[in-house]
């Protein structure tokens, strides 16, 4: 597997400047997220503190954003990432669609206002996991429940769908789909909590509840706290210096993931600072060799 000198996750303006300054510094970078950039950014009415681009549409900015990237030679792997492991001198991380190893990491998530669901957390590992195509294999002759929060998650439902004996399918979103007939879809109720109970996972929505040997939640963004194991926050930020790093050697994190203003020109800048951060980190590491 490729060692990549830098991972940087999320295309934001953050993770774009990252993964741009770590071009520049001659580095190997991977970088992973949303082909389109932000979604905040793109839908923008108007940003107007943008310096050289004043009066600008959000989505005029990110494709700005893209092009200046892309003429760097920044490439996007798009993949959703439901885990960052610290190996000691390397990166393992997991993603949806395959496994990534970097020398060094660069949070650029974003924020997200989704907060876990009452036992999500404890039973993380257990009864809860992120990922339905990474752990269909284990569902052979098995129910499962997943609950969705965009369009894109019904191909890892019509996945699971092929191993498992049958899927709950819970959209959190406007639905109008057609799933295979093991797969019974439940619109209009909300998750509440989760449950293990007598080796049986248990989802208490606003109406009715489910009951299956796990449960699969697809959000888009995972809390930094569940992202990467052992991570030390500041309130519901990642704890950063000044130089952007974290208390994990070689973990790096800017933009909205580490505090207020949420500013898309604090974002890129710490960004900046973020991938300088991850430079000297690299010639340190190699120093040390």
């Amino acid at each position: 597997m490729e060692r990549y000198d830098i991972a940087v996750i999320g295309t934001g303006p953050g993770g774009l400047e990252a993964a741009i300054t770590a071009k520049v510094r001659n580095k190997s970078v991977l970088v992973l997220g949303s082909k389109g950039s932000s979604e905040k950014v793109s839908k923008a009415h108007e940003v107007l503190n943008y310096l050289g681009l004043p009066n600008i549409k959000g989505d005029k900015m990110a494709e700005a954003f893209l092009d200046h990237a892309k003429q760097m030679g920044v490439e996007i792997t798009e993949d959703r990432v439901n885990a960052v492991y610290s190996m000691g001198k390397y990166f393992a991380i997991q993603g949806h669609s395959g496994n990534y190893e970097a020398s060094s990491v660069i949070l650029a998530v974003g924020m997200t206002a989704m907060k876990p669901l009452p036992g999500e957390t404890e039973l993380l590992g257990r009864a809860v996991s992120y990922c339905a195509t990474c752990d269909a294999a284990l569902y052979k002759g098995r129910q499962a429940i997943i609950v969705a929060y965009s369009k894109e998650d019904e191909e890892e439902a019509e996945f699971l769908a092929e191993r498992a004996d049958k899927v709950y399918y819970l959209p959190q979103y406007e639905y109008d789909g057609n799933l295979k007939d093991n797969i019974e879809v439940t619109k209009g109720v909300k998750p509440v909590s989760v449950e293990l109970e007598e080796g049986k996972a248990i989802l208490n929505t606003d109406g009715e509840k489910f009951v299956a040997d796990g449960v699969f939640i697809l959000r888009a963004q995972i809390a930094p706290s569940q992202l990467v194991p052992g991570l030390a926050l500041d309130g519901n930020h990642v704890a950063v210096e000044r130089n952007m790093a974290t208390n994990i050697k070689g973990l790096f994190a800017c933009g909205d993931i580490t505090g207020t203003p949420y500013q898309y020109i604090k974002a890129a800048g710490e960004g900046n600072v973020a991938a300088l951060s991850a430079v000297s980190y690299l010639n340190e590491l190699k120093k040390s060799e």
